[in-house]
């Protein structure tokens, strides 16, 4: 079955893979180009008509007739399509709204058109044949997706809102879905433990060679119910009972009593030793979750892994084409971009540029066109252009726009926290993790959250926080400015009690987060809710502080 999965595979992604490739080489042409079809196409809407698409011919045009927008800007569009008017953003059928996760207030509902699952569905076909390139094994036993449901509710008009992911996975041929080890109806499953628990005991009765999911998170939450509920497992697999509400399955005597084996010896049931075929883990490497995809080996093993790119809600925006980094390709085909340069994004009337007039190493704000509905959409992202391929930049997503905390002016951002904990975890040869930095303005200080089972002494945990002072200082000129005038105080921090992170987990999910797209917040304004409950201890840092220059 997967021999007949791979061969369609490849005949497909070979020709995406090349329609992508002469993209790359004339992005300005293709990008005006599509920019042209998706006026065209979607001219005789509300929005089309109130921004005059039949008369915008260039990208300037473009920029003069419609205003940039964040989503507020498209809610009221929204609402309409949501009742089940029709042409009020594109001109064609809403399949169902997407929603986004991680965010406060009112969700934020996106509409999703054949076009853009069609699109989602080639990228995805894309992404998995230039794997099969780099690994042609990867995909010769079962696979391991993990999504959300694809129907969460209904709008006023009856149109599903819910997981686009969700939805592809219910559409996959039933031929391919046999390669696939979990069964839909387990993504279902109301309660977080049980469904968790499915997942592992549909998982474990096969021999996987690909686990694939966005939120590294996923992927240790799975194998520590792997190992914390093993004896429940192994007896399901061998009596053959699914999940809650699932139908019974074969009974697996062979595989529970390998299964068994393993446990025995090692004390758990970890991944690698579990399925000894699995050749790659497919989940998000970079921003503010690159930290967890790093503590993912103790479990996995020294697997490489291939980045899913900067997707989002309301777009797939990039393809990475190589392991072990979050840099992709721009999809120049699906969606229209224009950039502005981080260092302008405060400006009234910043200069707004193509993707063809980037610059490596340097940051953007990202505007996004879709087949969607979107249009000069402010999705409030910062991405890096990491290298250029052909004439398209390569770009990785660093972190939200405004993901930043400034107590006194030091403007600290998540990229300057995820440096400095990366300094740490170099010098102290230690992943530091799960954690957070929480901005206290009481005290004027910065403050560490680090869940931990150890109980550090008070020497180790003076150098750590001196060391953590001073590479903050390194990454944030201001930061140490700040520090070597006082006007900030010397970070602490609290050790937090085993379980924290889960139960923070547990808490989002409780709001209405999506599991799967559910980020860690590395730097925060205030204490979260389980925050402040879940601290052990506290340590002050009483050595004076020292200037890394």
């Amino acid at each position: 079955m997967a021999s007949l999965y791979t061969l369609g595979l490849r005949w497909q992604g070979r020709a995406l893979k090349q329609r992508l490739e002469v993209a790359t080489q004339e992005p300005d042409l293709v990008q005006e180009r599509l920019l042209r079809q998706l006026l065209s196409r979607h001219s005789d809407t509300q929005f089309g008509h109130e921004h005059h698409f039949k008369q915008i011919h260039t990208p300037l045009d473009y920029r003069r007739a419609v205003p940039i927008r964040d989503y507020e800007g498209f809610r009221p569009y929204v609402q309409r399509m949501m009742a089940g008017q029709e042409k009020i953003l594109v001109n064609e059928p809403v399949r169902m709204f997407t929603t986004t996760s991680g965010t406060t207030g009112q969700p934020k509902y996106i509409p999703v058109t054949a076009a853009v699952e069609r699109g989602g569905s080639q990228l995805m076909r894309q992404w998995l044949y230039r794997i099969l390139q780099d690994h042609p094994t990867f995909l010769s036993r079962a696979v391991v997706g993990i999504v959300s449901p694809a129907i969460e509710g209904y709008t006023p008009g009856g149109i599903p809102y819910g997981s686009l992911s969700g939805r592809i996975y219910q559409q996959i041929p039933a031929l391919i879905r046999r390669t696939y080890a979990i069964p839909y109806p387990v993504f279902e499953i109301p309660d977080y433990d049980r469904r968790y628990w499915a997942i592992a005991r549909y998982a474990l009765a096969r021999q996987v060679s690909f686990l694939c999911t966005p939120n590294p998170s996923t992927l240790k939450r799975l194998a520590t119910v792997m190992t914390h509920q093993a004896e429940s497992l192994i007896q399901a697999i061998y009596d053959g009972t699914g999940g809650e509400g699932m139908p019974a399955q074969r009974p697996q005597p062979e595989r529970a009593k390998q299964l068994e084996q393993i446990f025995n010896a090692t004390e758990a049931l970890r991944p690698r030793d579990c399925w000894p075929h699995l050749d790659l883990l497919g989940c998000w490497t970079g921003g503010s979750v690159g930290a967890q995809a790093q503590q993912l080996t103790a479990d996995y093993g020294p697997l490489p892994i291939r980045d899913l790119g900067y997707l989002a809600s309301e777009a797939r925006i990039s393809l990475p084409y190589q392991n072990n980094t979050p840099a992709g390709l721009l999809d120049l085909t699906l969606n229209v971009y224009e950039f502005i340069p981080e260092a302008c994004a405060d400006q009234v009337d910043p200069p707004i540029l193509l993707s063809h007039e980037l610059e490596r190493g340097q940051r953007y704000q990202i505007l996004l066109t879709t087949p969607g509905g979107l249009y000069r959409y402010h999705i409030n992202d910062v991405v890096e252009v990491t290298d250029f391929y052909h004439r398209s930049p390569v770009i990785a997503f660093l972190r939200k726009g405004r993901d930043m905390s400034n107590l006194t002016g030091e403007k600290l951002h998540v990229n300057h926290v995820l440096a400095a904990i990366a300094a740490l975890q170099c010098q102290f040869h230690q992943l530091i993790g799960p954690y957070r930095l929480v901005a206290n303005a009481e005290a004027m200080r910065y403050e560490l959250y680090w869940e931990t089972s150890d109980i550090p002494s008070q020497d180790w945990i003076e150098t750590l926080l001196s060391a953590l002072d001073a590479a903050l200082a390194e990454n944030n000129v201001e930061y140490g400015q700040k520090r070597a005038s006082r006007r900030l105080n010397a970070p602490c921090l609290h050790r937090m009690k085993p379980g924290w992170a889960e139960a923070t987990q547990r808490w989002a999910m409780a709001q209405g987060q999506r599991e799967v797209q559910y980020k860690w917040q590395v730097l925060t304004q205030q204490p979260l809710p389980l925050d402040a409950g879940a601290i052990a201890q506290t340590y002050e840092l009483t050595l004076p502080y020292a200037h890394p220059h």
